[in-house]
């Protein structure tokens, strides 16, 4: 059986010399894109390899594209291969945000057909209070064979999320910020605001105070107020760019109602059009 939302921080030390268990660092910050892998420099979690957002999990910037295009899916399969991702792998992911973006790679993974990945609990700064070992060292990696079954059910994309804002059949829920959300603040796009319909539920709103997420029951009691009862089939989860959305996506996941999709561009591509409707303030 394969863990395919959480890993505790006792699991993970349990297997840091199990083979079949891969391990990968997503630490990122999108104010210092480099900060991340220096970070993994200076020490991490035995056996993991470092994951770029730019560089690995985003294809290249466009006109028409948000901050982080999703990749083509045999170009990110052949990565994946190559950092030893086989079919029968256990994969663990973590930074040191709360998830926020080490769930891009657990929604990627599970979008090429590879379900066996969950989000290590807590994170980095769990490992550490914990004071789990931490190394220097490069892993040995071996390339693998891995699938590549791109599932497109898994993506909303511009025409139902264009739907969605103007009939109200899907519920968009909006993982940034409240002032960004609401448009007071707006520190990394060039318009402030968001898609017409959209409801905001900061991805904050799913952890408790030590960083974990909330248990399974609690998240969905939240998630249900939200949905009012809507089918999770009908939920389109966006957000800057398509990275902090996957932590809500993995979220109702976890309690329990699968099936919600992610808009990879968010609000980056949405406003590359002038024409497209934004809206500011509450919803």
């Amino acid at each position: 059986m394969y863990s395919t939302t959480l890993v505790t921080t006792a699991d993970l030390a349990q297997h840091l010399d199990d083979p079949g268990w891969i391990v990968f660092d997503c630490r990122f910050t999108l104010t210092d894109p480099e900060g991340g892998r220096r970070l993994y420099e200076k020490n991490h979690i035995p056996g993991a390899r470092y994951v770029h957002l730019d560089d690995d999990l985003s294809a290249p910037i466009t006109e028409s594209t948000g901050r982080h295009p999703l990749p083509d899916p045999q170009t990110f399969a052949d990565k994946v291969c190559a950092w030893g991702v086989g079919v029968n792998k256990q994969v663990v992911v973590y930074d040191d945000s709360f998830g926020a973006m080490a769930v891009r790679l657990w929604w990627m993974l599970r979008w090429l057909g590879h379900p066996g990945v969950a989000l290590l609990d807590g994170g980095f700064p769990k490992w550490q209070r914990e004071q789990r070992p931490l190394t220097t060292a490069l892993p040995d990696v071996r390339k693998a064979n891995c699938a590549c079954l791109p599932e497109p059910s898994h993506i909303a994309g511009m025409d139902d999320v264009m739907h969605a804002c103007r009939s109200g059949d899907a519920l968009l829920i909006d993982a940034r910020p409240d002032r960004r959300f609401t448009g007071e603040f707006e520190p990394l796009d060039t318009v402030a605001g968001h898609i017409p319909g959209s409801i905001n539920w900061p991805f904050e709103e799913n952890l408790d105070i030590d960083g974990t997420f909330l248990p399974p029951e609690a998240l969905r009691e939240n998630y249900q107020a939200l949905l009012r009862g809507r089918a999770p089939w009908q939920v389109i989860h966006t957000c800057g760019s398509g990275v902090t959305a996957c932590h809500n996506l993995l979220a109702m996941e976890i309690a329990g109602l699968p099936g919600s999709r992610l808009y990879p561009g968010s609000w980056s591509e949405w406003i590359r059009d002038p024409s497209r409707p934004v809206a500011t303030g509450e919803a």
